[in-house]
């Protein structure tokens, strides 16, 4: 059994199309690989002057943090600092990719295998330096996604086509899941990669191919997982 862990950059995955995310199941995501997960923890960025001034927004982010640990999953809290530009305005940071990048590599000791949450290619250093301790890497995205950090990654996870990982966004279809893909047979042969066009893969949709049916029922991140 490898031994895994899990570190999202929070606030990018829900800048860029993963607000909303189940975090539960993410580390169903990894044990579907078989990992057991040692390490999770979750990067987050916190506003504590509006927090303090404002009870409504305090409460908002203190249930989503709370949701976050109920998952399973370490809070890194990333302060929220004020800058004036040149221009004279106010300009909001919480950059929490050093912080990452720092701990997954003095924990990668431990570990056999790595998931990064995030699009952000000031990554791709860290992923290079993971895969060259013999880690093996994968990647959890959603939109605006660095290319050359989805290369490098070992197996990328299009977040929109794991099922359950994102709310449905269509309100008026009960009980529809983003991601869900009962299962393909090409002619009669089942064919994992006869499901995702390269358009699914840059846009989150599923792509048919002609001459396809459905027969059984495949978890999406076993089907990625393949190709």
């Amino acid at each position: 059994m490898l031994k895994g862990g899990i570190f999202l950059d929070v606030e990018n995955l829900a800048r860029n199309g993963a607000w909303g995310m189940r975090y539960q199941v993410v580390r169903d995501l990894v044990a579907a690989q078989g990992v057991t997960v040692l390490r999770a923890n979750a990067y987050v960025a916190i506003d504590e002057d509006r927090e303090e001034n404002d009870r409504d927004y305090f409460r908002r982010n203190q249930d989503f943090r709370n949701a976050i640990r109920r998952s399973g999953f370490h809070l890194v809290l990333k302060p929220v600092r004020r800058f004036t530009n040149d221009e004279g305005r106010e300009v909001l940071k919480a950059n929490a990719d050093l912080d990452l990048a720092v701990d997954a590599l003095l924990q990668a000791d431990n570990l056999d295998y790595i998931l990064l949450g995030s699009g952000d290619g000031d990554f791709l250093r860290l992923v290079r330096a993971l895969q060259s301790r013999g880690k093996r890497v994968d990647l959890l995205s959603c939109d605006n996604t660095s290319r050359e950090l989805r290369r490098e990654a070992d197996v990328h996870y299009q977040g929109a086509l794991v099922p359950g990982l994102l709310p449905s966004r269509n309100a008026d279809a009960p009980g529809r899941q983003v991601g869900f893909l009962h299962m393909v047979s090409e002619r009669g042969v089942f064919s994992p990669r006869a499901a995702i066009s390269d358009t699914a893969a840059s846009t989150g949709t599923v792509g048919w191919q002609t001459l396809i049916t459905c027969s059984r029922s495949v978890p999406m991140w076993r089907m990625n997982s393949s190709m």
